[in-house]
């Protein structure tokens, strides 16, 4: 007879803050962890499967808040001088911080996601072999260089044809040229990532380690499943597919493959059938305690589930934008959203607005000075604490 674990939502809330270093900062050294990458930088964002990093001022605060000293300047030495960090495209297409020594794996586990239908009109798409002729394209393109978008579009086009620069994909008020549709999947497949920006405008370059070779991605998606489960078990596949932006028929088949195989085990988790990595069934007791400040798309607001504990009471309407989460920064107390916040800078001073949901104590009005002040040192600011009501909209 087997026995199912049962997990409760303080428990696996815990863990999960554990694991994110938002109960305890990651060590000047660099905490133990699954990455191995060496420095701490890249070791947070191992742990956190990702630094969401549209605004990268977001990305530093994500990495900066789960430290005791790392600033903004820490994340971009990481990122441009030491390289053990990437800025590419990662889950949903977006971009995000990925360590660069773990994009083999990323690479083989976001590729091997089937495509959705193209959401352009049969005269807009591109084929199948032309997406990998761009693909291929932009790889050769960025060898050893950094290019803009107009200076990659003029490499691809010389390389493929007229076609990949017609102006056609209706964006923001332009038209873009054909082959930007494939520019996330040049990032999933390893052979183009950010690089430093030349003035205002964004630059390309192919990343310091390699993607996924051919016949390399075997067993990738089962290996990215359990470190999924290990920063956010006990998770249902449904929830796996709601992170990734994946297919939910294709996300179900890779936890019945890992099933079968004992790569991962059944828990119920508060009445629900969910899933943990084979073996990870320990839990510490109680809920998380403490405040923290989490920036817009954070990835602990982005993939724990489910969203409705998360986001409890008030937080669910005032915290997130239409059921998403990620566009308000948001307060966290005791590992539940318990209020959002919004940081505007002048100079070298930044004025901090919380506005708690609930009523913080004597000791959580002190965490969250703390908590101000710890944004103030990573963004290289003067901070000013200001409660009061959020008067921005959601991503401002």
């Amino acid at each position: 007879m087997t026995t199912t674990s049962m997990i409760t939502w303080d428990a696996a809330s815990t863990r999960r803050a554990e694991r994110q270093f938002l109960t305890g900062p990651a060590g000047p050294a660099g905490p133990p962890g699954p990455t191995g990458s060496g420095t701490p930088v890249a070791e947070v964002v191992g742990a956190m499967m990702g630094a969401h990093a549209q605004v990268l001022s977001a990305a530093e605060v994500s990495v900066g808040v789960r430290t005791s000293t790392l600033t903004r300047a820490d994340v971009r030495a990481a990122l441009w001088d030491e390289r053990s960090l990437i800025k590419t495209y990662g889950p949903r297409g977006t971009v995000h911080l990925l360590p660069a020594r773990e994009l083999p794996l990323w690479s083989a586990a976001l590729t091997a996601i089937p495509s959705g239908p193209s959401p352009f009109p049969p005269d807009v798409r591109l084929s199948e072999e032309q997406a990998a002729q761009v693909v291929a394209a932009i790889g050769e393109a960025l060898e050893d260089t950094c290019l803009t978008l107009d200076e990659l579009t003029e490499e691809i086009v010389a390389r493929t044809g007229p076609w990949a620069g017609d102006r056609v994909m209706p964006a923001f008020q332009d038209m873009w040229p054909r082959w930007r549709q494939v520019l996330h999947r040049a990032g999933w497949a390893g052979t183009l990532c950010f690089g430093p920006n030349r003035g205002r405008k964004a630059t390309y370059t192919r990343p310091p380690v390699a993607g996924a070779a051919d016949g390399e991605t075997d067993g990738a998606s089962g290996t990215f499943v359990r470190r999924y489960l290990g920063a956010y078990g006990p998770a249902t596949p449904q929830h796996f597919a709601k992170w990734l932006a994946a297919p939910t028929g294709w996300a179900g088949t890779v936890f019945r493959e890992l099933a079968a195989t004992g790569d991962i085990e059944e828990v119920d988790f508060e009445g629900t059938r969910a899933w943990v990595a084979a073996g990870d069934t320990e839990f510490p007791d109680g809920p998380p305690r403490g405040v923290r400040l989490l920036p817009y798309f954070d990835a602990y607001v982005i993939a724990a589930q489910p969203r409705e504990r998360l986001f409890p009471g008030a937080a669910y309407e005032r915290a997130l934008a239409g059921g998403q989460a990620g566009n308000y920064p948001v307060l966290l107390v005791d590992g539940v959203v318990a209020g959002i916040w919004h940081q505007r800078r002048q100079g070298r001073r930044t004025t901090v607005t919380v506005e708690p949901l609930v009523r913080l104590t004597a000791r959580q009005e002190r965490e969250l000075g703390e908590q101000v002040e710890r944004v103030g040192e990573v963004l290289e600011a003067r901070p000013e604490l200001m409660v009061g009501e959020v008067k921005v909209g959601p991503h401002a």
